[in-house]
């Protein structure tokens, strides 16, 4: 894994301040990397999915999250202010197209990203399909999930009295948006342990640890309700879907694992679908997360491919 080339700020807004980085060769194919959450932050590890000899890799943290500034920052941050953060960063870097790679809400994004310019994008690499409609939200976070793990869902309804629990997305956003820290943290610590326990086929109590740092906690659970409570900010449900004709001519790689609780296969089915030409990988032994080894593996075979585009 290649060590930072270059690494910067880019202020987006009066109010909001990027943080980015690139790695690999300054003469590779560009790349960006949308990380997921929203509110996750992008992690040196990322760097990893692609070959440091052919690959410009760019990494940025999102609005509000990671060394980005200021930290969980609910105000002017909506998916189409992060759409136009990814051009305001191309330019910046000076990079006409790029090869653009999102996992879980990073797929999202990146959907996003190139229905709205499409002449920027010389391929598509997606893992863990979220297309944030009513019915995935309502799966992971209201009823679905919880049956495949009652114990865990167990500490994630706790910080919610019974009698607000018919909308838990809402319940949560008022006290994530508590003036209270220790709500906030409180309540930061459920939200994020849930959804670090069932992202990896096997429990990885490395992951679920995150959930102890409160400033990630809190960020991540903020973030990440904010979006969901204002349905993605977009126009209506199933958007991304509905509009995938509009980037059907660019290569694109879909990674999906079997067994993911957060993402379910049945959206990157749907995708795959809408966009036929699409390579479509869907890993029999593995849920949510980049890093389980099969997911690791499709995910190396599409970068080393897109390389040379």
């Amino acid at each position: 894994m290649s060590e930072p080339f270059d690494s910067g700020t880019l202020q987006v807004s009066e109010l909001h301040t990027l943080s980015y980085e690139q790695s690999g060769s300054s003469e590779g194919a560009p790349v960006v990397v949308l990380h997921g959450g929203p509110g996750g932050g992008c992690p040196p590890q990322y760097r990893q999915y692609f070959d440091p000899a052919r690959y410009r890799v760019v990494m940025f943290d999102q609005r509000g999250c990671g060394k980005s500034t200021p930290m969980a920052c609910l105000k002017e941050n909506t998916t189409w202010d992060l759409v136009g953060d990814i051009e305001r960063l191309r330019e910046h870097l000076g990079i006409e197209k790029w090869v653009v790679f999102g996992g879980s809400w990073g797929s999202t994004l990146s959907l996003a990203y190139a229905q709205t310019h499409p002449e920027r994008v010389k391929a598509l690499v997606l893992r863990g399909i979220f297309t944030l409609r009513e019915r995935e939200l309502r799966w992971f976070y209201q009823e679905g999930a919880s049956f495949v793990y009652p114990d865990e869902w167990e500490s994630y309804i706790e910080p919610i009295p019974v009698a607000e629990r018919h909308n838990l997305l809402h319940a949560y956003y008022r006290r994530l948006c508590s003036d209270d820290v220790e709500v906030r943290r409180k309540c930061g610590k459920a939200w994020t342990g849930w959804e670090m326990a069932t992202c990896k086929l096997i429990l990885d109590p490395a992951r679920v640890a995150k959930a102890e740092d409160p400033d990630f906690a809190v960020t991540f659970a903020r973030i990440e309700c904010h979006y969901f409570v204002n349905a993605g900010f977009f126009e209506e449900d199933g958007q991304l879907l509905k509009n995938a004709s509009r980037i059907a001519h660019i290569p694109t790689t879909i990674v999906q694992g079997r067994y993911d609780m957060v993402c379910p296969a049945t959206t990157a089915w749907e995708l795959h679908k809408e966009l036929p030409s699409a390579t479509f990988h869907l890993v029999q032994d593995a849920g949510h997360s980049a890093s389980e080894p099969g997911i690791i593996d499709k995910l190396l075979e599409a970068t080393d491919e897109y390389a040379s585009l």
